[in-house]
């Protein structure tokens, strides 16, 4: 008889810690049951990054409304991440002159390089490409193409009217673009001239998907464009792929593995809208990842699935 009641307090505390680990974390910290949710994002996030060796920076926007952020400060290289900038510098300047984003661009084959990433090229074999600027526009931000973005900066947009637009719409100091993907791949070092801070690109995200930043039609051919992001699958958006009614928008910028086996940044930025009418922006920069990509990618992917099941519980 004995020997059956401890067998089953043993149980009954088996399954008391069984219930109480995962929210270990919390409960260390002191958190009560009215705890904010922003505090538990803050709190679990921070734990989480600080196991992998990089300097991770973290910024969500919730509901357009309530902030979190991270190692927020300006010193993560923006990498493709900046095309979004790139594209929205670009409506601009077609909606204030009056012109079309479907006008024609003709690029000869020779001006391009074939040793860069660059989709684009796979699918025009002609010595003369004719392609809208919409082409152009659809190849930067869903296949993160860089003669496309190369090529506007070049012909549409230059790099310091770029920078000196989205200083308009987002804080100064939250970011730098001078150098364009030519630039860096000629020389490496200069990716640290295109930085963030992750809230920086957060709210540039977030208001893309919420407020009016340019002529609708254009913003919305954006925003279109980023839901159909077909690089960086492994981060941000992997732990929300199986999940019913999650739509997520985002752009990826990667960076290149340094001679000491260092990668240099790893990012994504996502809009995300939960089924339970929870809208939130998450931009994730890794720098100085001492591993692989697909390493890197799985640290973005294990913030994006605890960020999903904090917010998942939350009211839109």
């Amino acid at each position: 008889m004995i020997c059956h009641i401890k067998r089953i307090l043993r149980l009954y505390f088996c399954i008391v810690v069984l219930f109480l680990l995962p929210l270990s974390p919390i409960l260390a910290k002191g958190y009560d049951a009215f705890a904010s949710y922003t505090d538990v994002l803050t709190d679990t996030i921070s734990r989480v990054i600080s196991t992998y060796p990089a300097e991770i920076g973290v910024a969500i926007i919730v509901n357009n409304r309530d902030t979190v952020a991270i190692n927020n400060k300006p010193v993560y290289p923006l990498m493709s991440v900046f095309k979004v900038h790139q594209a929205i510098a670009i409506c601009n300047e077609f909606d204030s002159k009056g012109l079309s984003l479907d006008s024609l661009i003709i690029i000869e084959r020779d001006e391009l390089d074939s040793e860069t990433w660059s989709p684009m090229l796979k699918d025009y074999k002609k010595p003369v490409m004719r392609l809208t600027v919409r082409d152009l526009l659809r190849y930067a931000l869903i296949q993160s193409d860089n003669n496309a973005s190369n090529v506007m900066f070049k012909r549409l947009v230059c790099i310091e009217k770029t920078d000196s637009f989205i200083a308009t719409l987002i804080p100064r100091s939250s970011f730098q673009i001078t150098c364009t993907e030519a630039d860096m791949k000629l020389d490496h070092s200069k990716a640290f001239s295109n930085y963030t801070s992750p809230l920086g690109a957060a709210m540039l995200f977030n208001r893309l998907f919420t407020d009016s930043l340019v002529n609708s039609a254009s913003q919305c051919f954006i925003r279109e464009s980023l839901s159909k992001c077909a690089t960086g699958k492994d981060r941000i958006v992997k732990p929300l792929l199986d999940i019913d009614g999650v739509a997520v928008a985002h752009k990826t910028g990667s960076g290149y593995i340094n001679e000491k086996g260092v990668l240099t940044a790893h990012n994504d930025v996502a809009y995300i809208i939960l089924p339970n009418g929870v809208c939130y922006t998450l931009a994730i920069f890794v720098k100085g990842f001492k591993g692989n990509e697909s390493l890197a990618s799985k640290a973005i992917a294990h913030v994006s699935s605890l960020v999903y099941m904090i917010l998942c519980n939350q009211r839109g």
